[in-house]
């Protein structure tokens, strides 16, 4: 197998001229595209016949499709209140993602909330717990649940929480998203070296068979000094944005491994997604 690539959501080309995500999997298609990631950021409300007609024009265009969990989801929030909205929302997104036949659904980490990363990165690793206790109590124990590395400095979700998340059950596949690392880390995690050493952490964490399909998120990414992560770029975009695409497609060529890359470039992730599979291919040749 090869890697997989597609847009996070509707690209402003597809929402020019088609007005329903449920003919998104043959456009995406037609386009040369593998995957798509259904977006529920702001809530799950997509309803079973539009998630059961996407999930059938994904399988008779051969799309593989994954789902975003909403984006206030918060792992790290001790409250036990909270920690119940949480498993709801994630509940929610398995059964949306049911319907379609998506294969994972991405969730954020959460926020530090004025505590030490180690104390935030705790409450997350019980809240997960109940999570998954909650979701095959519920039948959804074969979609995957991929927490997201974050971008903002505050954010938990640094890759080395991301893996100590992941490392609670083998169902739990990483989302790298390479631009939030980018941010965080203020322009240093970019390039050959830095990929290398990330993709190397990922397989010496959680095995080279769970690593070598991992899930991503990738896009430019516009940060400021103190806070990381400012907002998604395109490719297109002149400024100096990171990271860079090619060193990265190159490691994976290299190692012969299959995750999925969902592209969220703002407005154009359908065609920056192309031009990365391009990419990516030219390494797969040159092998």
């Amino acid at each position: 197998m090869s890697a997989r690539f597609g847009p996070a959501g509707n690209s402003d080309s597809f929402s020019n001229v088609h007005k329903s995500s449920v003919q998104a999997p043959q456009w995406i298609a037609r386009l040369g595209r593998d995957c798509y990631e259904y977006q529920c950021g702001k809530g799950v409300h997509v309803g079973e016949e539009t998630a059961r007609k996407v999930g059938e024009n994904a399988r008779a265009a051969g799309i593989a499709l994954s789902l975003h969990a909403p984006y206030f989801i918060n792992l790290a929030n001790p409250d036990p209140q909270a920690l119940q909205k949480t498993i709801g929302y994630i509940t929610s997104a398995c059964l949306a993602a049911r319907w379609m036949g998506a294969e994972r659904v991405v969730i954020h980490s959460g926020a530090l909330m004025k505590r030490t990363r180690r104390e935030a990165l705790d409450t997350a690793v019980h809240s997960l717990g109940e999570v998954l206790a909650a979701y095959d109590d519920q039948g959804f124990g074969d979609i995957a649940l991929c927490p997201e590395t974050m971008g903002k400095i505050n954010q938990l979700g640094d890759l080395e929480e991301v893996l100590e998340l992941c490392t609670l059950d083998e169902r739990l596949i990483p989302c790298i998203d390479f631009g939030h690392l980018y941010a965080r880390s203020l322009g240093a995690e970019d390039g050959e070296e830095a990929f290398d050493r990330m993709l190397s952490r990922v397989e010496a964490v959680l095995g080279k068979e769970r690593a070598s399909r991992f899930h991503s998120h990738f896009s430019r990414i516009e940060f400021t000094p103190g806070g990381g992560e400012k907002c998604h770029r395109t490719f297109a975009d002149h400024g100096g944005y990171g990271p860079n695409w090619a060193p990265l497609a190159a490691q994976v060529a290299r190692r012969g491994w299959s995750p999925t890359f969902i592209c969220e470039s703002a407005g154009s992730q359908a065609e920056d997604a192309l031009e990365m599979k391009k990419v990516y291919r030219t390494f797969l040749d040159e092998g």
